[in-house]
């Protein structure tokens, strides 16, 4: 059984979390992606539009973001985990 959303929000009087991105500015100038490492940072309104990229433990996975997304989390649209493919054998 998995827990409904609102056990898992975060307390409304502490508000969203979100980690300073000293670069947003550039990016919303320049249009250039922001790096980042923080996951579980929240997507706010004023980052629609930008575009992401989000570490997933590997690589820095491009994220452009719409107003679809704005309460989640960034980490949520970086996958971490890779596809598994069954081969039937080693030699093939």
């Amino acid at each position: 059984m998995f827990p409904t959303a609102a056990v898992l929000r975060r307390s409304t009087w502490k508000g969203p979390f979100f980690a300073a991105f000293p670069n947003l500015s550039e990016a919303l100038k320049n249009n250039t992606p922001v790096f980042t490492k923080a996951r579980a940072s929240s997507i706010l309104p004023n980052f629609v539009g930008l575009r992401f990229m989000v570490h997933n433990g590997k690589d820095y996975m491009p994220v452009q973001i719409t107003e679809e997304m704005v309460g989640h989390k960034l980490g949520e649209f970086a996958s971490t985990r890779k596809r598994f493919s069954y081969r039937q054998t080693k030699n093939r």
